[in-house]
């Protein structure tokens, strides 16, 4: 099992742009010294909690910061982008990365996005889209010859040769193309089963095992629609983890810091208006009443000693079955660095190692 982060990257609305930005470069620059593979950085447009558009801004300096760590997109939301532009602007941040890149994508769940940008998302318009821009994309990136595609959202053209010196040049640095993962976060994902069809790697939220459980059905539905066999090693679950010298030291700066504070003020109020509550649970019977930010400590977020931690790991390991990356659920952590910097040390060092040959 390989370590990486899944960053929203969430800072407190008071926090502004400027200093948050560099809390985050700060943040994948320790990551990178700790060992950590990988780090997906999100993209959002309306949600304060979560306040960068434009996740390759935040890859490009960061690439500059570290030497190992791969840097991803998690997502781009690609029906707020013109497929051919973004192509051509991903494939560049490849060469930039030279190898150190991954290529994440998403359909957009917040209403608020889609109604910024006029997109049906009750309907299903945006993973519809999804699938367009991403079939144009793959195309622009494997394509030899000249073609025009003509879809229900975009008519993109694969230019040949025109006046003499001007055509289609800008690929990716990977080839064919970066890897490409997609996030989903609905049970039984149709975004996941599309994953599984297309061979990409699956990205997943933890809200609870038995959600994940129906997170990985759906990329199994998708491969067999095609006699594919899915990976689990491609599997990425993203979790918060905050680990102490003691359960207590870690439950009380999970709770109190913002790793509780982000659950009180947005996370939890956000799933109650989708009517999501439910999925925390660790089993059906517990009242939403009692999912509170102690009960996610208690029941689902990796809290804990490194011992603690370990064990806790290792149940949803088994629960779920198995996944090739743990992505450590980030938040911003200006008022407390030293203890967050411990904790993601002691994870590194104290529990993946046990996790390595899994």
């Amino acid at each position: 099992m390989k370590a990486g982060v899944f960053m929203m990257p969430s800072h407190p609305p008071e926090r502004d742009f400027y200093a948050g930005h560099q809390w985050d470069l700060g943040h994948l620059e320790l990551c990178d010294k700790l060992g950590f593979d990988e780090a997906w950085l999100g993209e959002h447009f309306t949600a304060p909690w979560e306040p960068n558009p434009a996740p390759d801004l935040l890859i490009a300096q960061a690439l500059l910061r570290t030497k190992n760590i791969k840097l991803c997109p998690g997502a781009h939301l690609l029906p707020y982008h013109h497929p051919a532009e973004l192509a051509h602007r991903v494939a560049f941040l490849d060469h930039m990365a030279q190898g150190r890149f991954m290529f994440g994508v998403g359909t957009s769940g917040l209403p608020s996005d889609w109604k910024m940008f006029n997109v049906d998302g009750a309907a299903g318009e945006n993973r519809r889209m999804t699938l367009e821009a991403l079939d144009i994309i793959l195309r622009l990136w494997e394509s030899t010859e000249p073609f025009e595609y003509k879809g229900q959202y975009w008519t993109v053209n694969r230019i040949d040769t025109m006046l003499d010196t001007l055509k289609h040049h800008i690929r990716p640095f990977q080839k064919p193309h970066p890897p490409i993962g997609i996030a989903g976060l609905t049970p039984r994902s149709d975004t996941l089963k599309f994953a599984g069809e297309r061979g990409f790697m699956p990205l997943s939220v933890a809200l609870s095992n038995s959600y994940l459980n129906t997170h990985w059905q759906a990329v199994v539905d998708g491969a067999e629609k095609v006699g594919r066999t899915p990976s689990r090693s491609d599997w990425r679950v993203s979790r918060e983890v905050y680990i102490a010298e003691t359960d207590k030291e870690a439950r009380d700066k999970a709770i109190n810091g913002m790793v509780g504070r982000v659950y009180r003020e947005y996370l939890m109020p956000l799933f109650k208006s989708f009517g999501m509550v439910s999925l925390f649970k660790h089993h059906p019977e517990v009242p939403d009443s009692d999912v509170t930010v102690e009960y996610m400590a208690d029941y689902s977020w990796l809290v804990g000693s490194p011992r603690t931690v370990r064990e806790k790991l290792g149940q949803m390991y088994e629960e779920t079955g198995g996944f090739g990356c743990l992505l450590v659920l980030t938040f911003d952590q200006s008022e407390n660095n030293e203890g967050w910097t411990n904790s993601q040390q002691m994870l590194m060092e104290e529990v993946m190692p046990h996790f390595a040959n899994l």
